[in-house]
């Protein structure tokens, strides 16, 4: 059976734990009516619309 020579040390552990907990930021998209940067699949906050319908009336 096979067993580990010596301890893992504490930096080797991290190191290997910290390459599964990278990530990809979120992209933006711009709004097809007003052209500001919003979060896909999310209600524009600038002119309060989706899929080109109005879902929140803004000011």
């Amino acid at each position: 059976m096979a067993v580990p020579k010596r301890k893992t040390s504490k930096s080797k552990r991290n190191m290997r734990r910290a390459a599964n907990s990278k990530y990809v930021a979120v992209g933006y998209v711009k709004c097809p009516q007003c052209h500001e940067p919003k979060l896909p699949h999310r209600v524009c906050g600038e002119c309060g619309y989706y899929k080109n319908k109005e879902v929140v009336a803004t000011k």
